[in-house]
């Protein structure tokens, strides 16, 4: 029987955040895939695993994942692990996952601590929707786009950041989303010197500027209340609805629609889609 990939969530700080299977997890499988050996070490000893540790990182080369793939190809079970938190999650978890799932083996997600999560469940912000964006780009178009998706959400967006990078992020999402954006910061969570802010960005903006920021730091950034109105479809509907009944394809439909009524491209596809006719 070949081995089983089990993709283990660590805690992000606080050791007794660990949950009871994934310590016997950590305690049963012959290797651990870490992306850090010497964080992950530590963890080992305290669960008693005897599991041989291995680096998987973002830097690691092909031939590392094909090691561990022959290791479950053996019939031994491997752990991944992340440094802290869900592998998977702004790590290189996913490409080790996606090549034992391709080859055929089991993979089982021991689910657990997550800086995401945590600060959602701090942020007092609802959070049945939200977008994960990970770490911001350093600079260039690529951050200028990245910052004005974060403007235009509607719902709330978890980014991380670095604690000598916090007091800049903070002070670009102020110009691009506005300083009366609601937003949290939460450093060191789960440790114990956690911190969690909330505020607008303009008072996060200062107290960032006037303290050195320490520890990782999750950014939870509430979601824009200058959603565009909603366009009225009524006519536009009835419209579809009448070309649709008299035969028009509706491609030409969807266009006649979008230029009489304004409305863009994916909103008149989507009145003509709606048609059952």
């Amino acid at each position: 029987m070949p081995g089983t990939l089990y993709v283990v969530a660590t805690p992000i700080g606080n050791l007794g955040d660990l949950t009871p299977r994934a310590a016997e997890v950590l305690r049963t499988v012959a290797v651990i895939a870490a992306e850090d050996t010497r964080e992950t070490r530590k963890l080992a000893e305290r669960v008693g695993s005897g599991a041989r540790l291995v680096s998987c990182h973002a830097h690691s080369t092909a031939g590392r994942i094909e090691e561990v793939l022959a290791v479950l190809a053996g019939g031994a079970d491997v752990a991944v692990t992340s440094d802290a938190g869900t592998p998977g999650v702004s790590d290189p978890g996913p490409a080790l996952v996606a090549r034992a799932r391709e080859a055929g083996f089991p993979v089982v997600p021991i689910p657990g601590p997550s800086a995401v999560a945590t600060a959602l469940m701090a942020s007092g912000m609802a959070a049945d929707r939200y977008v994960f964006l990970g770490f911001a780009p350093r600079k260039g178009g690529e951050r200028t786009e990245w910052l004005e998706r974060i403007h235009r959400e509607t719902i709330p967006v978890v980014c991380f950041e670095a604690p000598g990078r916090a007091a800049d992020l903070l002070d670009d999402l102020a110009q691009v989303c506005g300083p009366a954006r609601r937003a949290v910061v939460a450093r060191e969570l789960t440790k114990k010197f956690e911190e969690i802010r909330v505020g607008t960005l303009a008072e996060l903006v200062a107290w960032s500027q006037s303290t050195e920021v320490r520890g990782e730091v999750t950014v939870v950034i509430e979601g824009s209340s200058d959603a565009p109105a909603p366009v009225e479809t009524g006519p536009a509907a009835a419209m579809a609805k009448a070309l649709v009944a008299a035969g028009v394809e509706r491609s030409r439909v969807a266009k006649a629609v979008a230029e009489v009524f304004g409305l863009s491209r994916n909103e008149s596809y989507r009145l003509v889609a709606e048609d059952p006719s």
